[in-house]
């Protein structure tokens, strides 16, 4: 028998939560069992007592607000612990057209994917600024590169996971779980593919976007620290590598004074040559440590999810 889970973070949402609960499906081709889960991020309005009214089936509580990245987690735990063969996040704001599930599930149950992640209309959504379209199309097209996958629409919140991905996933920003979970899938060489969804009128502004500014500064420092968890050799490196460089070019450039007129002068030269050459080379040494810290975290993370993999499969063979 073959279980879907849709699970809905929800923090403060009791003006919304029942439109979207409306909207979801009870039955999905492929499954035999389709239940609901909200995350409760430490709500503090009516968000549960509605949610349970309009047939929510399960529901996750957090004492206070954790944000969106730890209730992503949690949902998937929860979808996993309730023997979730599909689980399918989607928020509370009835952004997403919940009709389109099957198309994010489908592609899983076929064996062609082991995360499908929804691509919404983004030039057409009206309430889009120009400038938000822009970031949204710059963004993708960065984690497309560091991720090495075809994801049109990276920060969607509407996506499908395997039972086997969501064992895999594991989230260390505490922002948002749409660009980190995107990248590592990739880095684990899970299969993740985009498929065309579409969106509902804009209901509240988003909770993610409060200012253009604090949005292009989280979403550099996610990208850059996403960037230096998983690629750390190469950033490292990189860096390195330009400092000693321009070091080097500085020392070079002292040198052929040196010898052209005994080193008059210049000697300011020498003496950031010498700075830059050192913090250059540290930093090409922090290279090669942050790469066996990496091989490490590759290791314990396979440690974690083959004990998961223990865990709920031990717990799906007694449920049976």
């Amino acid at each position: 028998m073959k279980k879907l889970i849709i699970q809905i973070p929800c923090y403060n949402e009791e003006e919304t939560i029942a439109i979207t609960l409306k909207e979801l499906p009870r039955e999905v081709p492929g499954f035999d069992k389709v239940e609901w889960l909200i995350i409760d991020d430490g709500c503090r309005d009516d968000t549960v007592r509605i949610a349970k009214e309009h047939g929510v089936d399960h529901v996750v509580s957090f004492a206070k607000n954790r944000g969106l990245a730890k209730g992503f987690l949690a949902g998937l735990d929860a979808g996993l612990k309730l023997d979730a063969d599909v689980i399918v996040n989607t928020d509370a704001d009835n952004q997403y057209l919940a009709a389109d599930i099957p198309k994010l599930t489908q592609p899983i149950l076929e064996g062609k994917a082991d995360i499908v992640v929804g691509a919404r209309p983004i030039q057409e959504i009206a309430h889009f600024s120009p400038i938000k379209k822009a970031l949204q199309k710059v963004g993708s097209f960065v984690v497309r590169r560091v991720s090495k996958t075809k994801v049109k629409d990276v920060t969607s919140g509407f996506r499908a996971m395997s039972r086997d991905a969501a064992m895999r996933l594991n989230v260390f920003n505490e922002y948002t779980y749409t660009l980190e979970t995107i990248i590592q899938a990739g880095q684990k060489n899970m299969a993740v593919i985009s498929v065309p969804i579409g969106t509902n009128a804009y209901l509240r502004p988003s909770r993610l976007l409060k200012s253009i500014p604090s949005y292009i500064r989280k979403s550099v420092v996610t990208i850059f620290r996403i960037f230096v968890v998983y690629k750390p050799f190469r950033s490292f490196f990189s860096i390195g590598l330009t400092i000693f460089s321009i070091g080097f070019i500085l020392g070079l450039r002292f040198l052929g004074y040196y010898f052209a007129d005994g080193g008059g002068g210049h000697i300011q030269s020498l003496i950031l040559a010498s700075v830059l050459l050192g913090i250059g080379f540290q930093t090409i040494l922090v290279a090669f440590l942050a790469d066996l810290l990496s091989v490490n975290r590759r290791l314990l993370e396979d440690v974690q999810y083959r004990l998961k993999k223990q865990q709920f499969n031990r717990q799906l063979d007694s449920n049976d």
